[in-house]
C-alpha cells in the first residue's frame, strides 16, 4: 500500500523559513518522479517543484531561488525547504509520487496524471 505523509506545515510571518517534509512508503516505481505541489483556496493545484530519478531538480518560476527540493537515494523521504516565504506561498502543500521518465519529470507540470498523492500540510504566511 502506498503512503505519502506530509509534515512540517504552519503558520510563518512573511520572509520567514519552513521545512515541509514527505515520508513515503510502499513506492515500487523504475522512473521516481517526486514532486511538491500547493493549492491554495480558489485556485488550481500547482506543481512548485520537482526531483527526477536522476537528481535533476525543476521549480516553478514564482519559487525559483527561495524553495529547494531534496531526495534520500530510495525516495523516500523528500524535503521542501522553503525561505523567504511571502504570503501568496500560504496554500495546501500535497507531495506527489508517479514512474516517469526524466524528461517527461522535468516538464510536466499537471497534475492530472500523478498516481499518488498525500492528504497534504498547510502553510500558512501571514504580512
Amino acid at each position: 500500500q502506498v503512503q505519502l505523509v506530509e509534515s512540517g506545515g504552519g503558520s510563518v510571518q512573511a520572509g520567514g523559513s519552513l521545512r515541509l517534509s514527505c515520508a513515503a512508503s510502499g513506492l515500487r516505481l523504475s522512473f521516481p518522479c517526486m514532486a511538491w505541489f500547493r493549492q491554495a483556496p480558489g485556485k488550481q493545484r500547482e506543481r512548485v517543484a520537482a526531483i527526477a530519478a536522476d537528481g535533476s531538480t525543476q521549480y516553478d518560476d514564482s519559487v525559483n531561488a527561495r524553495f529547494t527540493i531534496s531526495a534520500d537515494g530510495a525516495r523516500q523521504i523528500v524535503d521542501l525547504v522553503m525561505n523567504s516565504l511571502r504570503p501568496e506561498d500560504s496554500a495546501m502543500y500535497y507531495c506527489a509520487a508517479d514512474s516517469v521518465p526524466i524528461r517527461v519529470c522535468r516538464i510536466r507540470t499537471s497534475p492530472a496524471d500523478v498516481r499518488y498523492w498525500g492528504l497534504g500540510t498547510q502553510v500558512t504566511v501571514s504580512s
